[in-house]
């Protein structure tokens, strides 16, 4: 839109714009991590400040009542694409707006929106996108609490739900997906690597399937939560998933000192999930927004030194001999369909793995409690490496059966490897298993 349209739109104040951010140099497209030091910022519309201040406002004065009706016309869906200007802090913000541009660079996403928590991204998802009666179909297993918000929460409004295992087959997926057509699919909701098993899901062959399946009107969006990989290593969009869903608390803010969410995909299904957003306030602060434009400056150098780490931690573990298994990518068995789907979707294989070691609960626990340097907690994704027992802490709600179902058993340490020395974390894991 032109300074001089909207001028006319808006009673003869046209709304002042940033001045368009460089993404070519000549014929050169620039990378994400060079488009992260300014993209969607124009410092003389801040008195020429370098970084963007913290927007701490409430809210937004309008230059004109017309201009106010027109950005309360975005707002409220009266007119599709948002408010064309800054309206009120439950809405939007200049910190959030900043951000959302950024992210949506990452996976070439058309657009982006911004929450209070990965968890409030998730929820609000799914809010927008299914009513009483309709059905989810899910891969397995999936983040506790998103179980939790599908089966127990949703379910008491009449939400169906079916699911797959996350290596599912083609075939596993058209049975599910057929069943499940027999009713209204609102949403294919899937999760990749699976949390906490790092069991990968096949977004190709659920779109294949999903696009086979149902047509026209009737196509569910493929919505999956990328928090374990994404975006260096796995961008689904390329796959064929519609929305990615992310918990920006992990490698996004990188750095164990904020709570967020993100959601990427086309501006259509984005404009949807904004308008309930818009109703029930999940976007995220200021500040936090913030906090999170400084950390994607150095997103890239954090996740490579992190992947790095994780080579050579998850090298000394498998071959030791109090360790069952280590469920990391790297190690997938060649010819499997896991490395087939890693191959066809994956440039990294992570830096968040499954420990299984020899015995129980016991023996995780010993362990854990050992540990030095890496700390005993919950997440991933953060500068330190963080080491959590799954079936006792971030899935202890999960019903037994379905625990034992999905892989979560009591000897599974979760470990998300984080980017101090690696020699220091091999001796501190080496020493703690001496307590095993």
């Amino acid at each position: 839109m032109t300074d001089e349209t909207e001028a006319d739109l808006t009673g003869g104040t046209p709304r002042r714009r940033p001045k368009p951010s460089a993404d070519k140099i000549g014929s050169r497209q620039l990378k994400p991590s060079t488009m992260m030091m300014g993209h969607g910022y124009d410092p003389m519309l801040s008195e020429g400040s370098l970084k963007p201040p913290i927007f701490l406002t409430s809210t937004f004065v309008f230059p004109n009542a017309a201009a106010g009706k027109r950005h309360f016309e975005g707002v409220t869906g009266k007119r599709p694409g948002g408010a064309d200007g800054l309206v009120y802090s439950r809405f939007n913000g200049p910190n959030q707006e900043i951000l959302e541009d950024r992210l949506g660079i990452w996976e070439g996403a058309e657009d982006a929106l911004a929450f209070s928590s990965g968890m409030s991204a998730i929820a609000t998802l799914f809010l927008s996108m299914v009513k009483p009666g309709d059905t989810i179909v899910h891969s397995g297993p999936l983040y506790a609490a998103t179980e939790t918000l599908i089966a127990r929460i949703l379910g008491r409004f009449g939400v169906h739900w079916l699911d797959f295992p996350a290596g599912a087959t083609r075939e596993e997926i058209d049975a599910v997906l057929s069943k499940a057509a027999s009713g209204n699919v609102a949403l294919i909701y899937l999760e990749s690597p699976a949390n906490p098993t790092n069991a990968l899901v096949d977004v190709e062959a659920v779109r294949t399937s999903r696009d086979a399946i149902f047509t026209g009107a009737n196509k569910p969006p493929i919505a999956i939560d990328n928090t374990f990989l994404g975006p260096l290593w796995a961008q689904p969009l390329k796959q064929g998933a519609d929305i990615v869903v992310y918990s920006l608390t992990k490698y996004a803010g990188g750095h164990s000192d904020l709570v967020a969410g993100g959601v990427l995909g086309s501006k259509e299904h984005i404009n949807t999930i904004r308008l309930m957003r818009n109703t029930i306030g999940t976007i995220c602060d200021p500040n936090t927004a913030w906090m999170l434009l400084r950390s994607l400056e150095t997103l890239e150098l954090r996740m490579s030194r992190a992947g790095e780490n994780a080579v050579k931690v998850c090298e000394f573990l498998r071959n030791h001999p109090k360790v069952e298994h280590v469920g990391y990518l790297g190690f997938l068995e060649e010819g499997s369909r896991q490395a087939d789907i890693y191959k066809r979707h994956c440039t990294g294989a992570g830096s968040t793995f499954s420990l299984y070691l020899k015995g129980g609960e016991k023996e995780a626990f010993a362990f854990l409690d050992a540990l030095k340097i890496a700390k005993l907690a919950v997440s991933l994704g953060g500068t330190e490496t963080l080491a959590s027992h799954p079936a006792g802490m971030t899935h202890l709600s999960v019903p037994d059966a379905r625990k034992q179902a999905l892989g979560i058993t009591d000897n599974l340490v979760r470990i998300s490897i984080g980017v101090e020395d690696a020699d220091d974390l091999i001796a501190d894991f080496e020493e703690a298993l001496k307590a095993v």
